[in-house]
């Protein structure tokens, strides 16, 4: 089936935390139809296909597979709370987001009860308030999920103390800067959602710590190809490092048949190239705490940036190792401006990256820089941004890019999957 024939899904995500900023769960987009416009047929049912295209990512794409730890969160309208397509959705993985253009009826109500007692988790999506007619579905809703761009700040406290009454999940969502966090956070809010997490801002003038100048270190000395034990020398200036190493080389995300044992071994067993790999993930890790934060929503997103990348440049350029790990590279260090607080250049100056790679982070200029234009637009969550995109890129299509999408987050998930 051709592109323009077959249905087309659009994935994008926004990540859900914790109270300690560990990721928990992402908010799923999906748009019906097309992201190439040029080809698109006309919907006469919208709900229709709206559900399909979602029981197609479940089916087709192992959406399911793809969450990994994390559960879905899936916007429901009126129309597709009703669908019988509603119940092909795995409950154990997703929460139910009944949406605020649902009016509480008694239809209403009850259909929520019916899910919810067939294992369905429901959050209510953009509350700003709790009317006499809302609080039936209040009481058969899991998560509340309050929207902080409605709400009064004033009004914000008295809502909370009333939802709490409940006895509900809150879920701050539209969390755009650090002191909304704060807030939320003082006022008990369970779970944070919101452009804060998804799009880390750089804060100038950091000063690196001690393990990320070492990574940084380690970096060239795999790029220029030093001897193993200089590796190995350099490694053990931080015990941190190999055990995040070796922890991450053990994951599932690694795909190793043999359990690695030990820093020499890993850099036997992986190769320069795959060491390379994951030292730049190592640098989104958590060194001093000896432990691998993969929950982390910034390693999650730079490394599904990293894959992505990667495999789209396959289609791209086949047949061109190089250029694969390149675009894998230029995913990578793409987020290391927000992680570290130096610009790009200055990250650059202290690696021997390859002209076109220095491109694509600086200039966004060449093939790698289109690449990366195409995977920063999938995060944007507009099918009309990620359209643009592509069109600088004709050689990718549509279908091309939702299935890499979903083995780039099934890839970036199963980071945090160690096998036992």
């Amino acid at each position: 089936m051709s592109d323009a024939q077959s249905p087309q899904v659009f994935l994008g995500r926004q990540p859900i935390l914790g109270r300690e900023q560990q990721l928990l769960a992402y908010e799923l987009l999906f748009r019906n139809g097309v992201i190439a416009t040029g080809n698109s047929a006309e919907v006469l049912d919208a709900t229709q296909a709206t559900t399909t295209v979602i029981a197609n990512a479940f089916a087709e794409l192992s959406i399911g597979d793809s969450l990994g730890p994390y559960r879905a969160y899936i916007n429901v309208d009126e129309d597709f709370l009703f669908s019988d397509l509603i119940e092909a959705l795995p409950p154990q993985l997703v929460v139910l987001e009944i949406l605020e253009t649902i009016q509480p009826t008694p239809e209403v109500i009850e259909r929520c009860k019916e899910l919810h007692d067939k294992g369905f988790t429901i959050a209510l999506d953009d509350v700003i308030d709790v009317t006499p007619a809302f609080l039936p579905l209040v009481d058969h809703a899991d998560i509340i999920k309050v929207d902080l761009l409605g709400t009064p700040p004033e009004r914000l406290a008295p809502l909370v103390a009333q939802l709490k009454q409940h006895g509900k999940k809150l879920l701050a969502e539209k969390v755009e800067t650090a002191e909304q966090l704060a807030v939320c956070q003082q006022l008990g809010f369970d779970y944070f959602q919101g452009y804060f997490f998804a799009k880390p801002t750089i804060i100038s003038g950091r000063k690196l710590n001690p393990s990320q100048v070492i990574l940084l270190k380690l970096l060239a000395l795999v790029m220029q190809d030093a001897e193993t034990t200089e590796i190995e020398n350099a490694f053990k200036l931080e015990p941190g490092l190999t055990v995040n190493m070796l922890r991450l080389t053990n994951s599932v995300g690694c795909g190793l048949a043999t359990r690695v044992t030990s820093l020499r071994h890993a850099i036997t067993i992986l190769g320069r190239r795959q060491i390379q790999r994951w030292l730049q993930l190592l640098v989104y890790t958590n060194p001093q705490a000896g432990g691998v934060k993969t929950g982390s929503p910034l390693l999650q997103l730079a490394a599904t940036r990293g894959r992505l990348m990667e495999l789209l440049a396959e289609h791209l350029q086949t047949k061109d190792r190089e250029f694969s790990d390149q675009a894998f590279m230029v995913g990578i260090m793409s987020l290391m401006p927000a992680l570290l607080g130096m610009a790009i250049a200055d990250i650059l100056a202290q690696l021997p990256v390859a002209p076109r790679v220095s491109d694509a982070l600086i200039n966004k200029g060449g093939p790698l820089g289109l690449l990366l234009q195409l995977v920063e637009a999938t995060e944007q969550l507009d099918p009309a941004i990620v359209q643009q995109a592509l069109d600088r890129l004709p050689s990718i299509r549509p279908q091309q890019l939702e299935t890499a999408l979903a083995e780039a987050f099934a890839w970036a998930n199963h980071l945090n999957e160690e096998s036992t």
